[in-house]
């Protein structure tokens, strides 16, 4: 079986509380974009882990995919598999291209082996994998709350729109996109804000990283304000970073000192 698991966007990004167990609520909406991996799962004698592409650090045990097949192992119809990941969605770029793998591996797993499992049977499983794994399991842009794993659904349809990723070939630690944030609660309702009209977005939906990262980081500040220069109806920083994103009524060109970057562009 031959998945493709794709990346995400955060459209808008409030931080609202440190939570007693160390992690931070939020509120966020989460939409897929097709940046995806590749994701093939085939039954084998034993276990096994390989991937190509972009270079995956740590052990294959550590991979969120490993991850994701042990979870599943207390299911005496799971048999084992060979995992294989090609990696195409950047790390460290805040596109959630790790969890949306995990996710993908469970949903995979499920359908290979036909376990009784609905994607709402597998969010549990998601959500002990990471906090925006759960997303991946859902077919529509959603709101997350509390660490980004209480989801509700959203009627924001981005279809027909031009779309503009820029990862600028530098990843952002958690450690780091943390270090100057500042709960606070969040200034606009996402669920009512992302409803009107998306020329609106722009002066009111905000990511709070954004204030913690660019002062550091002016480089992306820089790409943010191109991208609206360039006509975005709306450009933010996806996530914790690094990656910016445009949406556009219509194509446009990119500056030639963009060529070095990772860069995802296309109509939805």
């Amino acid at each position: 079986m031959i998945l493709f698991p794709p990346a995400k966007i955060n459209l808008g990004l409030f931080i609202t509380a440190k939570r007693p167990d160390g992690f931070h609520d939020l509120e966020t909406c989460f939409y897929q974009v097709p940046w995806q991996d590749i994701l093939e799962i085939t039954p084998a004698e034993s276990f096994s882990f390989s991937s190509s592409g972009l270079a995956i650090s740590g052990s294959p045990a550590s991979n969120l995919c490993f991850r994701a097949y042990e979870a599943l192992q207390k299911i005496p119809e799971c048999k084992p598999v060979h995992i294989h990941l090609h990696k195409v969605i950047p790390m460290g770029a805040g596109l959630g291209g790790g969890s949306s793998d995990a996710a993908y591996t469970l949903m995979g797993l499920r359908d290979v082996f036909h376990l009784p499992l609905t994607n709402a049977d597998l969010i549990p499983y998601a959500q002990a994998l990471g906090s925006d794994c759960a997303f991946f399991l859902t077919d529509q842009a959603q709101i997350g709350r509390g660490k980004g794993d209480e989801l509700s659904p959203i009627s924001v349809d981005l279809k027909g729109k031009y779309i503009v990723l820029i990862y600028p070939n530098m990843g952002i630690t958690t450690q780091e996109a943390y270090a100057h944030v500042i709960p606070k609660t969040a200034p606009i309702s996402l669920q009512e804000t992302l409803t009107q009209p998306i020329n609106t977005w722009q002066a009111l939906v905000s990511n709070d990283f954004e204030a913690s990262i660019f002062p550091t980081h002016p480089m992306l500040a820089e790409i943010k304000n191109e991208l609206i220069s360039l006509g975005a109806d709306y450009a933010a920083m996806s996530g914790s970073g690094s990656t910016l994103f445009g949406i556009f009524e219509h194509e446009v060109d990119l500056p030639a000192a963009w060529s070095t970057y990772s860069t995802w562009k296309g109509f939805l």
